[in-house]
C-alpha cells in the first residue's frame, strides 16, 4: 500500500463526500484525487521523475496536500520546508537535498528573490496562487494534464519525504521517510483517536510538521473531512469551534496556552468537540489540567521525532485522570505508552535496559522508524543502532510501560556532579502564579562545573523578582538542583513546534568556556 491508495479508496466508498475545505472551498474526494492526478502527471511532463526532491514552501493550503500525494504517485520525494526559517536556512535544505523542483506560495516569491541564483540544482519553479516571471502558476500548470492514474510503479518502500529535521543542536538533517513509514504511523495513530467518516479535524498546525501530516492523512483515510486554515489565527480558530463543527484538533502546546489565555475562552461552544491532539513539545503539567476543564473533550497525547514519522508512544484519553489514585493521576506527567507494532526501552550508555525508574536514554523500533538521513550515513550509523532509533531524549518507565521524558540527553545539566533536568526545575517554575513560560539551562559555575539559570517570561500584569522565585523553588527541588539565579525576558525563542532553542539561551554564557554549546 502506498500513500494514494488511501486518497483512491476513499474515492470509491465516499466520492462525493467532502475530503477538505479551505478559504471557504469545498473539495470532494472525487475532486480531491483527480486534482492530485493532474498534478502528477504534470510534474510527470516536467521531467521530474523517482526519487527526485520536491521542495515546498507554503503556508497550510488544500494544494499543500495536493503536493503530497502527487509526488507520492510519481515516486518523487516531497521536502517541506519550514516557511519561518530565514532564507539562507532555506537555502540550506534546498541545496542539500538536492532538489529539481521548487513549489512556492505567492507570500514566499520575495523570499526566493534573495537565493534564487544560488539554487544550482532547481531546474522549475512553481507558484501556488499567483504569477511571476520565471514561474509556472500551479492552476495553469495543472489543468492541462491528465486526470488519468500514473503509470509509475510505486512501492511501500519507496521514499515519500524528506523531512528536515528542527535543528535545535545543530544543521537540519533530513529525514528519509518511506510510504511504509507513513502508513505504519497513520493506522498506528487511527486506532486511538477513533477517525470516523463524520469527523471534522481543524487543521492549525502547519503541514511541514511531521505531527500535522499524521493527523491529516488518518482523517482522509478515514474518510473524514479537514478543515484546513492557513495558520493559527486565534479569531479564526474560535470560529471554527463555534461555527464549523470541528471534531478534532492537532494543538501543540504554546497554542493550547494562546487559547486559554484569551479573554471569554470559557465562553465558546466547544460542543462537537470529540478530541484535542497534542505533542511535538512539554506542556505544563497545570496548563493541562486547565485545558481539561475547559476544552470538556478526551485529549490524546503523542510523543515521537522526525525520524519516527511523528509518533512512538500515545498517552490516551482513558489515562487523562484529574482525580482518583495517585498512580492514575501521575501518569498525565507521562508521555503514555508505546504504540501497537512499536518497542520502546530505556538504556543506559552501554546499551544495557534501565530497571524501572531509572533515567536512560530512549529507544524504539517499528515500521514506522525512517530509512536514514540523506546523504548523512555517519549521523544515520550513530542514530540507528542494529535497528533502534536512538531518540537522544531522556526518561524513565514504570512497571505499567508508561514513558516518563526527563529532558533531552544535550540540555542536562551537570551540577557538582549531579544530573539535573531542567524540565523537573521549569515544572516547578510553572507553579508559580506569575509565571507564564520558562526555561532552565546549565551556565558556567567555578565550584559546581555548572548551575542552574532559570529564564523566565512574566503573565500579563504580574511581577514577580529573582528572590521570590529562587525562594519558591526551596523546598521543592534539592539543592542542586534549584536556580541560583533568574532573567526575565519577553519571550523565549522557538522552533514552529514550540520547542525552546535552548542552545541560544546558552550560547552567551558559553563563550570562551570549554564546555560545547549543543
Amino acid at each position: 500500500m502506498i500513500a494514494g491508495d488511501l486518497l483512491r479508496h476513499q474515492k470509491v466508498l465516499r466520492r462525493n463526500a467532502v475530503a477538505m475545505t479551505y478559504a471557504g472551498k469545498d473539495f470532494t474526494y472525487a475532486e480531491m484525487v483527480e486534482r492530485v492526478n493532474r498534478a502528477a502527471n504534470a510534474f510527470r511532463a516536467l521531467g521530474i521523475r523517482k526519487e527526485d526532491r520536491v521542495a515546498l514552501l507554503s503556508q497550510n493550503c488544500n494544494q499543500y496536500f495536493e503536493i503530497y500525494f502527487a509526488n507520492g504517485k510519481v515516486g518523487s520525494v516531497t521536502t517541506p520546508l519550514n516557511y519561518r526559517l530565514a532564507a539562507p536556512e532555506i537555502e540550506f535544505i534546498i541545496n542539500n537535498s538536492e532538489a529539481v523542483a521548487l513549489i512556492v506560495s505567492d507570500d514566499f516569491v520575495p523570499m526566493i528573490a534573495q537565493i534564487k541564483h544560488l539554487l544550482p540544482t532547481v531546474r522549475h519553479y512553481i507558484c501556488i496562487g499567483g504569477q511571476h516571471q520565471g514561474y509556472v502558476e500551479y492552476e495553469e500548470l495543472i489543468a492541462g494534464s491528465s486526470p488519468a492514474e500514473p503509470p509509475e510503479a510505486v512501492t511501500e518502500d519507496d521514499l515519500l519525504w524528506q523531512m528536515y529535521t528542527s535543528g535545535t543542536t545543530g544543521r537540519p538533517k533530513g529525514a528519509m521517510i518511506t510510504h511504509r513509514n507513513l502508513i505504519t504511523n497513520v493506522v498506528q495513530s487511527t486506532m486511538n483517536f477513533h477517525a470516523e467518516p463524520d469527523d471534522r479535524s481543524l487543521i492549525v498546525a502547519p503541514v511541514y510538521h511531521a505531527a500535522a501530516v499524521i493527523v491529516c492523512t488518518s482523517t482522509l483515510a478515514a474518510g473524514g473531512t479537514l478543515l484546513i486554515k492557513k495558520d493559527f489565527v486565534p479569531p479564526e480558530v474560535i470560529k471554527a469551534f463555534n461555527e464549523e463543527g470541528v471534531t478534532h484538533a492537532l494543538l501543540v502546546p504554546a497554542m493550547i496556552l494562546f487559547m486559554l489565555n484569551m479573554p471569554g475562552i470559557e465562553k465558546v461552544n466547544f460542543g462537537s468537540l470529540k478530541y484535542i491532539i497534542y505533542g511535538a513539545s512539554a506542556i505544563p503539567l497545570e496548563v493541562l489540567r486547565r485545558a481539561m476543564q475547559v476544552f470538556k473533550c478526551k485529549f490524546l497525547q503523542g510523543f515521537g521525532q522526525t525520524e519516527s514519522v511523528a509518533v512512538l508512544t500515545q498517552l490516551l484519553p482513558e489515562d487523562h485522570v484529574l482525580d482518583g489514585p495517585p498512580e492514575k493521576v501521575r501518569r498525565l506527567e507521562s508521555c503514555g505508552r508505546e504504540l501497537f507494532g512499536t518497542e520502546v526501552r530505556i538504556v543506559d550508555e552501554k546499551g544495557k535496559d534501565c530497571p524501572p525508574g531509572v533515567v536512560g536514554e530512549i529507544i524504539a523500533r517499528g515500521d514506522q522508524v525512517m530509512k536514514g538521513y540523506w546523504k548523512m550515513p555517519e549521523a544515520t550509523a550513530d542514530t540507528l543502532k542494529d535497528g533502534w532509533l536512538h531518540t537522544g531524549d531522556m526518561g524513565t518507565l514504570d512497571e505499567e510501560g508508561y514513558v516518563y521524558i526527563k529532558d533531552r540527553m544535550k540540555d542536562m545539566i551537570v551540577s557538582g556532579g549531579e544530573n539535573v533536568y531542567p524540565r523537573e526545575v521549569e515544572e516547578t517554575l510553572f507553579s508559580h502564579p506569575a509565571v507564564a513560560d520558562a526555561a532552565c539551562i546549565g551556565v558556567p559555575s567555578d565550584k559546581w562545573g555548572e548551575e542552574v539559570k532559570a529564564i523566565v517570561v512574566l503573565k500579563p500584569d504580574a511581577r514577580a523578582t529573582q528572590e521570590e522565585l529562587l525562594e519558591f523553588c526551596k523546598g521543592k527541588l534539592a539543592g542542586y538542583k534549584r536556580p541560583r539565579s533568574v532573567d526575565f525576558v519577553q519571550t523565549l525563542p522557538k522552533n514552529p513546534s514550540g520547542k525552546v532553542l535552548k542552545r541560544e539561551l546558552r550560547e552567551p554564557y558559553w563563550k570562551g568556556k570549554t564546555r560545547r554549546v549543543n
